[in-house]
């Protein structure tokens, strides 16, 4: 078989194949392999060039298919949808296949980079610690609306709830202090967790070289820098760091008709993960502008006058994923611009 390109349809089980020879017509279909076979089958085949979309499992079957000297592209799922026959009308795993084969070979098309098994051991942590987070807000908002239930409001903030919640606790009747308390006990128990994994994730940064680089732009702390280390590694997939940014939803949505172009919000795409530490760092470094002199915090709190807080908030992440993606990029002969 002179099969040029393939694209395969992940599950959990069974598998559909779709290859297509040098002319563009099929060559192989098979849907549905085995997950015990899918191995023995792309060993068979040529060096090709293999797509997948991006899903669970995806990064460790490039790895795999990589070993058999094939080309693997990983592509997110809506990238993929306008390749299909049929539209939304035929959807299955051969069509899926399919259009999954044709997407891969467009020379346009954009690409999710391949994660090393150390950097997925390395978002394992910033995925715990984000679930971590996630269920201690949703406990929080739940014994704010029992609370709420005998009239009881409790601060905003989460060192007020805590100083708040606790002096209500013992005037609680029947049940109520027992269920209450038996949630604050999980709440204590979640903060050891992510205390335990904020403690993890700042000796990664301190032990990893690429991320101690990170770290010297304004705005970039230990959680910032090792999530991007791990998410893009040395930054090769990006062509520079505006492409870089745009993959983070960073960049302005355009929309142009009759030679008039206008830019709209920023397009939220790619990892919002990613996205949001960033703005989080620069709402950060905007908060902190007022007390120093440095050239960053000057420029950033000219350009908040200029354009006003939010619009400088979005500008400064940008800045930030460009110069991650240049420091990474480069290397040693990065310098933090003075």
């Amino acid at each position: 078989m002179s099969i040029v390109a393939v694209g395969i349809d992940l599950a959990k089980n069974v598998f559909a194949v779709h290859g297509v020879g040098a002319s563009g017509k099929p060559e192989l279909i098979k849907p549905d392999v085995k997950r015990n076979k899918l191995l023995e089958l792309i060993a068979s085949l040529p060096p090709c060039l293999i797509g997948m979309e991006a899903c669970s499992g995806a990064h460790y079957w490039a790895r795999e298919f990589q070993k058999f000297g094939h080309t693997v592209r990983i592509m997110a799922p809506k990238f993929v949808a306008p390749y299909r026959l049929g539209g939304k009308h035929a959807k299955n795993d051969a069509a899926d296949a399919a259009a999954i084969c044709e997407a891969v070979t467009r020379p346009q098309m954009r690409f999710v980079p391949i994660k090393t098994l150390e950097q997925q051991s390395h978002l394992f942590l910033h995925r715990a610690h984000q679930g971590y987070v996630a269920e201690r807000t949703a406990l929080i908002n739940r014994v704010r609306g029992l609370l709420s239930e005998l009239g009881i409001i409790l601060p905003q903030s989460y060192k007020a709830f805590k100083q708040g919640v606790h002096q209500v606790l013992e005037d609680l009747p029947g049940y109520c202090n027992k269920v209450i308390g038996d949630m604050l006990s999980e709440i204590a128990h979640l903060d050891e967790r992510i205390e335990h994994d904020a403690k993890l994730i700042a000796q990664l940064a301190r032990e990893d070289a690429q991320s101690r680089r990170l770290m010297q732009l304004c705005g970039v702390g230990p959680t910032t820098a090792t999530a991007i280390v791990a998410s893009i590694g040395n930054g090769h997939d990006f062509k520079n760091g505006r492409q870089f940014s745009a993959w983070l939803g960073l960049a302005p949505s355009q929309s142009s008709s009759g030679g008039k172009s206008k830019l709209g919000r920023i397009t939220k795409a790619g990892d919002g993960y990613l996205r949001t530490l960033l703005v989080l760092g620069a709402r950060a470094l905007l908060l902190k502008a007022p007390n120093k002199t440095d050239p960053v915090s000057r420029w950033a709190l000219q350009l908040k006058e200029r354009r006003g807080y939010g619009k400088a908030v979005v500008a400064i992440a940008a800045k930030n994923a460009r110069m991650c993606w240049a420091a990474l990029n480069l290397g040693d002969g990065f310098r933090v611009p003075a």
